[in-house]
């Protein structure tokens, strides 16, 4: 008779890890929020709107696509334009050679518009007749959340990081510490982990860290020149290993310190002479934006997302209604993992949701922790604890995280999670972020956990 099989022992191990970014300026983010203003426009005079904009820019031009079902008043002209200087794009000069052309010009760029009205089949199928929790989801497809608490926003730190040197690099542009750069650019870092024998993962040191971004001529640019509307003294650009040093102090060093690790201590304690830098490795970068690139709504999801870490189902967010389930069910898979993170029942979590187009209840709830589940729960315990707390057919989800105010060209940029909740002129920026309590639930054992799921109305909510 044969022996039965031994359980493998768990064991640590050491990895590294890498995740990407980009800033505003990136001609398929710039994409992102020009098709986020737009539903913005819609949601502003319609909360009902049926929006699925989808924006391509190449050079001086800019074009915006897709179906729309609107009592708003659309300038599609003028909502373009905006949302170009507000990234920074005001010059363009169609030679290659210019050092002058910032890749765009919010007042001379081509603006075209090709929207027609929501197919009446979808909408049939989707809203037409249907109450507000009954309204089904927009299309097929599946939805995934993760969270990991090795950062005090649970979000994995090398897409934490990436996205933040995204963001200083654009905020000390537009507060004119670094005058001399420009809208366009691109992060990267790798981290070295360590997995623990309980699933858990622990980022020990910064390895390498990558910026590419766009910048005025070295030793030439002038401020005047460069910055419209500038009228203090006249500043030269630095050389480019001048800039190389203050993007390194100003950008880098700073990001760090203002991420918070698991432990308490911030990013930058990982940061030293061990990590390689590479700060625009191909050397200068002064065309960008759509001159240098052309752009495309949804060409960034990863970014949007964990930079690589836990799973994504592969639709886009930006320029879509909260009936589109590609968009509203992400924020509830994002707020259902980081609600068992911050609750001490799992230190990591993936979630994932599926729904057929013009059915209300999700088809299936996947959750994964990875081996990290405490208090006795199992994974199962865990996703019944979900199918109690949560409902995700997407006229809740739309009720629950507001998210029928116009508010999304704030997430268009530097990724829809991880950010900070708040509230602005009565509407919830990011309300995902705000984790549900699940605490009570560490005490439960399997049994209570399932009498709990027995006594709710999940079957209202969920297919069983």
């Amino acid at each position: 008779m044969a022996e039965p099989a031994q359980k493998k022992a768990k064991t640590t191990r050491t990895f590294l890890f890498s995740s990407e970014s980009v800033n505003e300026g990136h001609p398929d983010k710039l994409c992102d929020q020009v098709s986020d203003a737009v539903l913005d426009a819609c949601l502003r005079e319609d909360p009902q709107s049926k929006v699925a904009c989808e924006t391509c820019a190449k050079d001086n031009m800019v074009m915006v696509a897709g179906e729309i079902t609107t009592k708003a008043k659309l300038d599609y002209d003028k909502i373009v334009r905006a949302a170009v200087l507000q990234i920074g794009y005001d010059s363009y000069v169609d030679d290659l050679s210019s050092v002058d052309s910032k890749g765009l010009c919010d007042k001379t760029c081509e603006v075209l518009v090709r929207i027609n009205k929501q197919s009446p089949d979808i909408a049939g199928g989707v809203h037409v007749g249907k109450t507000d929790m009954d309204v089904g989801a927009g299309d097929q497809g599946i939805m995934f959340g993760y969270a990991s608490d090795e950062t005090s926003d649970c979000m994995p730190l090398t897409h934490s990081m990436a996205t933040r040197l995204g963001k200083t690099l654009t905020d000390v542009r537009k507060s004119g510490e670094c005058w001399w750069l420009r809208p366009d650019g691109k992060t990267q870092v790798t981290i070295e982990y360590l997995q623990h024998a309980d699933g858990s993962v622990e980022p020990k040191k910064i390895h390498t860290v990558v910026i590419s971004t766009q910048h005025a001529e070295p030793l030439k640019a002038v401020r005047s020149k460069e910055c419209a509307g500038y009228k203090g003294p006249e500043m030269t650009a630095p050389s480019m290993e001048a800039m190389n040093k203050e993007i390194e102090e100003k950008v880098i060093r700073r990001t760090l310190q203002n991420i918070t690790l698991k432990n308490g201590k911030p990013a930058l304690t990982l940061y030293g002479s061990h990590t390689h830098l590479h700060i625009n490795p191909s050397g200068k970068f002064i065309i960008g934006g759509p001159q240098g690139d052309a752009g495309l709504t949804g060409r960034k999801i990863i970014i949007d997302t964990y930079g690589g870490w836990g799973a994504h189902g592969g639709g886009a967010f930006s320029g879509k209604d909260p009936t589109k389930v590609d968009r509203s069910a992400a924020y509830i898979c994002r707020q259902m993992a980081k609600s068992v993170v911050t609750s001490g029942l799992s230190a990591r979590c993936l979630v994932q949701l599926s729904y057929a187009i013009g059915v209300a209840k999700p088809l299936s709830l996947f959750v994964e922790t990875y081996g990290t589940e405490k208090h006795g729960l199992d994974v199962d315990d865990i996703t019944n604890i979900l199918k109690v707390e949560f409902d995700c057919r997407p006229g809740a989800i739309a009720v629950s995280l507001a998210l029928r105010e116009p508010k999304y060209q704030e997430t268009a940029a530097y990724c829809h999670f991880g950010r900070e909740p708040y509230t602005k002129e009565g509407r919830k920026y990011f309300e995902w972020e705000n984790a549900m309590d699940l605490k009570k639930y560490q005490t439960m054992k399997t049994e209570q956990v399932s009498a709990a799921l027995k006594a709710s109305n999940y079957l209202t909510k969920w297919v069983d």
